[in-house]
């Protein structure tokens, strides 16, 4: 994809969203369920729309809650629900929608003191906190956040007692139940108004911000960090964890500044993307060209998502570090200096992540658990502890207590932002640092993602790619070692294929929204083995799936 002319200049009037407008098409406009994309969809991060497509409204969101109630009766959840919500200008409309059905459902719901944000870690936290000793009732999760995406669109997840993300199974009856009660004009959905709601005795506010803080004491080493005395630049991107960072700092007497202390809907204080988009991508050097221009007056800054399940980290004379460099330096560091730790813990990666972890864990003697693309497949590690490190190539993981047991179940981007700062203060040399150290010892990774278009009769074909569906016997000049179906970690459909060569790899999936397939490659050679490793990829699914 070509570079927009504008990708990292701050946002013009002319790119911010109509808020107002915004709003009214949320409670004005019906979804027509006829149309594929209106209907409720969940992917691997739940429901995501936007009110002016008709894909994110009031009546989406009543039926989803609807929905998720019939699953918790279903499956006897009985427990409170915790309800977190970002900043984008649809979360709190939809956060109201949802209470709504809930109190009508009679269903406890908990949400955060005084109107606040609530992080999707911290609804992890909390429910894996509130299930530790086996309540009979127990406490699931919404959260309402369309992640990083543009200010414009809606998004709503639902964690099970496990708290992680849903499995595909929970989801499919979500999405099917609601899409249902769209069908029906919402006949089925219980629910009151908004201020009946409130006054029902339904809803109780609570504090989430001070526990979840007085715990990350179980997953950093917060005595380093303040004999250090590092400063820390913080730009929250305007996201839900913005007022979590002064807690910080006081309860572990830490030098942490935030370089951007604005909310706005609009999120008009954005950089564009590499699209000319407003994302708050904490990835993309481009999204965080305003914390970059901070990056030499600080030992170290970090930049989060806007439900703070992503993290960015950015050190002095480097500037931003690519995800997977930063996924490989943390599980290198925490290995090393998490010594209640078991060794049989295993360390999972998705399939599109870096090769550089494998070895990485090779030469620790740790099992890398290779899984499909979504933080879901890491729930169950997480939550018995078996797996101690779970990381995606964009830019979320979590991990272990330091006592080896379970922090949370889902993504954390706080404490992948204070472990750089805790890897800094102790060996002295930041992320970045390190990973040229990685790079000396094990080769240097070029790695790349492209979306290529694809028709939709050939995307429909993807899924059933095996190893018989190729007759190549090399990759880009070398000898292919495997091609997977399924992820060599648990043995889960890839929904896609994998190939892979001594020093080189590429794999190719459709996207799930659009007419299009993503290929993810990666050599160890040069940039211009990497080039014709894609330049393959692309020939090879392309005559597959002629056939």
């Amino acid at each position: 994809m070509a570079i927009h002319e504008r990708a990292g200049t701050l946002a013009l009037p002319a790119d911010l969203v109509n808020i107002p407008k915004l709003m009214s098409y949320y409670y004005r406009m019906i979804p027509n369920v006829e149309d594929v994309q209106q209907k409720v969809t969940f992917g691997t991060s739940g429901h995501r729309g936007c009110a002016f497509k008709s894909s994110f409204n009031q009546n989406h969101i009543w039926a989803i809650a609807q929905a998720v109630v019939d699953y918790r009766q279903a499956a006897n959840i009985t427990g409170p629900m915790i309800v977190g919500y970002d900043t984008h200008a649809l979360s709190y409309a939809a956060f109201m929608s949802v209470v709504e059905v809930l109190t009508a459902n009679q269903v406890n719901v908990l949400i955060q003191a005084n109107d606040g944000f609530t992080p999707t870690p911290v609804v992890s936290q909390t429910i894996i906190s509130a299930n530790k000793n086996k309540p009979v009732a127990l406490t699931d999760g919404l959260i309402i956040t369309p992640s990083h995406n543009p200010p414009q669109d809606g998004g709503i997840k639902y964690n099970p007692p496990h708290g992680g993300p849903a499995e595909g199974e929970i989801t499919k009856q979500i999405e099917d139940k609601a899409n249902q009660y769209l069908a029906q004009q919402l006949s089925g959905v219980k629910k009151v108004n908004y201020g009946v709601a409130l006054a029902s005795g339904w809803v109780k506010e609570t504090d989430f911000i001070a526990p979840y803080v007085e715990s990350l004491a179980e997953v950093i080493d917060f005595e380093a960090l303040k004999k250090a005395n590092l400063r820390l630049g913080v730009d929250p991107l305007g996201g839900s964890g913005i007022y979590y960072w002064q807690h910080i700092a006081q309860r572990y007497g830490l030098d942490i500044t935030l370089v951007n202390e604005l909310v706005d809907p609009t999120f008009s204080f954005m950089t564009l993307d590499k699209d000319g988009k407003i994302r708050m991508d904490c990835s993309s050097p481009f999204a965080m060209a305003g914390l970059l221009q901070h990056s030499e007056n600080f030992d170290l800054c970090v930049g989060n998502d806007p439900d703070y399940d992503r993290h960015g980290i950015v050190c002095p004379g480097f500037g931003l570090m690519n995800p997977n460099h930063y996924l490989a330096v943390a599980i290198d560091y925490l290995i090393r200096h998490r010594p209640q730790w078991a060794e049989s813990l295993s360390i999972g990666k998705t399939l599109v992540s870096s090769a550089m972890i494998d070895r990485v864990c090779a030469s620790l003697n740790r099992a890398c658990l290779e899984v499909p693309v979504g933080f879901k497949w890491f729930v169950d590690g997480l939550a018995n502890s078996t797996i101690a490190f779970g990381g995606e190539e964009s830019a979320g993981a979590a991990f272990l207590q330091r006592d080896g047991s379970t922090w949370c179940t889902d993504k954390d981007g706080f404490i992948l932002a204070l472990l750089a700062l805790e890897m800094t203060a102790v060996t002295g040399k930041t992320p970045s640092q390190r990973y040229q150290e990685l790079t000396a010892e094990f080769g240097e990774s070029f790695y790349s993602r492209i979306d290529s278009p694809i028709s939709l009769k050939k995307k429909a074909k993807f899924e059933q790619l095996n190893s018989q569906s190729f007759t190549d016997t090399t990759l880009a000049g070398e000898t292919i070692t495997a091609i997977l179906s399924h992820a060599p970690g648990n043995n889960a459909p890839i929904g896609g294929i994998k190939v892979t060569t001594e020093n080189g790899w590429f794999a190719a999936r459709p996207s799930g929204t659009e007419a299009l397939f993503k290929i993810y490659a990666e050599s160890f050679i040069s940039q211009q083995h990497l080039d014709a490793i894609i330049l393959q990829a692309q020939q090879m699914i392309d005559s597959a799936l002629k056939g």
